[in-house]
């Protein structure tokens, strides 16, 4: 009798993937189930992964797992493709899963190496457990590295930011988010391994990797606990403002100067009192939608008059423009007013401080060759920038030094700790980060509170207080230790006056990067992956 084949169900992997998503934000979940959910869903996969009767049939799990986890996670791109970007439905969801499916590979990768060096998960010694939950954490890590780095990288998603409020949030400023990812990928990995081990007719064994993972927890607690910064200079007020500048009318010339004069309105808001008033005015990303050269000298001392009236500086977003060597430079950049600035110096692109974003959105700031077609299918402005320095110098405020950053830049740990570094070249490391975004191009979706977390996460590297200036949300202030200060409901007119205090000290991580949880997961893999291959094959044998 033919029988006939049956392949297996990745339905389960779909809702655990689809589940796994919902843990890098608050809404719907609340915020304190955010670091279960990932663990427990994610053990999911591992669980399936290494049950598998085939290596096959695990990588296509992974993907499966992978698929539904980006594409829940990240449904939010179809908005800025089709509602903003003018792609046709069908084609923003073709291009939306193109995206995810290519992400899920990352995680074949993953289960790939793990099915390569595990080759037999069941009935293990705690010996063999513990080497394989090592492993199995090591792989993850360094799959993930690669997903954050390659052809420039996309680290959204990383499952570090699901722990942002979690036990092993107290890890970040010694090993930065990977070493926190590496934490959550061994725990997970000890939970699917014990409850594989225990589901045998073997005798039950005690699973001293499980002790390993609490304690992990425990120590990553009792880190948290460390104050890696010390108070620098004297506290100052601060404004953010959130104009909720709709993105298709925001570049549109028939509206584009109703939203300059918005922001304009609010940075010119009377402080609530005189003790409350700001030093500094924080304008979102590309408020000034054309570059410095197309505003007449009017408008630009108009800018001067408002922060001359506040006794502040201005910091807002805004292209600029150049020629260099018979060419146009064009970048996305943020630069400082003040009641010395001056407006004819401006207009000529003759800022006392400035500094141009490094790490460019591919396809929304700059074209990946070969896929000019892609973008000329949608209508998205100001798509082709040059790229800034890693590192600039840091803006001057009193005794303060301002690390500013741009929108997705924050979420890449080893770039933003750059700022944070003493320079010979371009002077002291900032005091405070200041990430200027538009997520308008999103709508109210989950992007914007999954910028929030990876924001904090920064913070926590750091032990750097962060100012978040955004269009539509989310607008706040971050203190070192990564909760969140103050915020403006998303999607709404308003300015946040908060007093902030710099910080200065060095936590680990901005000493050594991301490199100790890079290795110690290389030579990890290597070694005890090695020896349990070796092990696997004698009892096969």
């Amino acid at each position: 009798m033919i029988q006939r084949f049956t392949p297996p169900s990745f339905i389960p992997l779909l809702i655990a993937g689809a589940i796994h998503a919902l843990s890098f934000a608050p809404a719907p979940l609340p915020t304190g189930f955010l670091p279960f959910v990932q663990l427990l869903s994610f053990t999911a996969l591992l669980f399936f992964t290494l049950k598998a009767s085939s290596t096959k049939t695990a990588l296509w799990g992974a993907w499966a797992f992978g698929l539904a986890n980006f594409g829940v996670g990240v449904y939010w791109l179809y908005i800025s493709l089709h509602q903003y970007g003018g792609l046709a439905p069908s084609l923003a969801v073709l291009a939306l899963f193109a995206f995810a499916a290519s992400l899920a590979l990352f995680y074949m990768l993953a289960i790939g190496l793990m099915r390569f060096f595990i080759r037999q998960p069941k009935q293990l010694s705690w010996k063999q457990q513990l080497g394989a939950a090592l492993v199995i954490a090591s792989a993850w890590v360094l799959t993930e590295w690669v997903r954050g780095t390659f052809l420039s990288g996309f680290p959204w998603l990383n499952i570090a930011y699901a722990h942002v409020d979690g036990m092993f949030a107290g890890w970040a400023p010694i090993f930065g988010s990977y070493g926190v990812a590496w934490f959550a990928a061994f725990t997970s990995a000890t939970l699917a391994i014990f409850a594989l081990n225990t589901r045998q007719d073997a005798p039950k064994q005690y699973s001293f990797p499980l002790g390993i993972a609490a304690i992990f927890a425990l120590a990553g607690v009792l880190l948290g606990g460390i104050e890696w910064h010390q108070a620098h200079g004297d506290t100052f007020f601060v404004r953010l403002a959130q104009g909720n500048v709709e993105q298709n009318v925001k570049f549109d010339p028939n509206h584009l100067q109703d939203g300059v004069n918005l922001y304009k309105k609010l940075a010119a808001v009377p402080p609530k009192s005189p003790e409350a008033k700001p030093d500094l005015i924080v304008l979102p990303e590309t408020i000034v939608p054309l570059f410095q050269h197309q505003w007449q000298t009017e408008f630009w001392q108009e800018w001067i008059d408002i922060a001359t009236e506040q006794d502040a500086t201005i910091l807002l977003g805004a292209p600029l423009y150049a020629q260099q060597g018979g060419k146009g430079i064009y970048t996305n950049s943020a630069i400082t007013i003040d009641s010395q600035s001056s407006a004819t110096a401006i207009q000529q692109l003759q800022m006392a401080q400035r500094y141009d974003k490094h790490h460019l959105v591919p396809f929304g700031e700059f074209i990946p060759p070969g896929f000019h077609w892609f973008i000329e299918l949608m209508n998205i402005p100001l798509g082709d920038f040059n790229r800034g320095s890693t590192r600039q110098a840091n803006f001057t405020l009193g005794s303060q030094w301002i690390g500013p950053n741009i929108c997705y830049e924050d979420t890449f740990g080893e770039e933003i700790i750059q700022g944070v570094r003493d320079s010979a070249e371009h002077g002291p490391g900032a005091t405070l980060l200041v990430n200027l975004s538009n997520l308008a191009w999103f709508g109210d979706t989950w992007a914007l509170r999954q910028h929030l977390q990876i924001a904090r996460m920064r913070s926590i590297e750091t032990a750097r207080p962060t100012l978040r200036a955004t269009n539509t949300g989310v607008t706040a202030t971050i203190f070192p230790n990564g909760k969140v200060q103050a915020l403006l409901p998303t999607h709404t007119i308003g300015v946040l006056d908060v007093e902030i205090q710099g910080t200065t000290g060095q936590t680990p991580y901005v000493s050594w990067s991301n490199w100790p949880a890079i290795l110690w997961s290389l030579l990890l893999l290597v070694f005890v992956g090695r020896a349990l291959r070796s092990s696997s094959q004698r009892s096969i044998s």
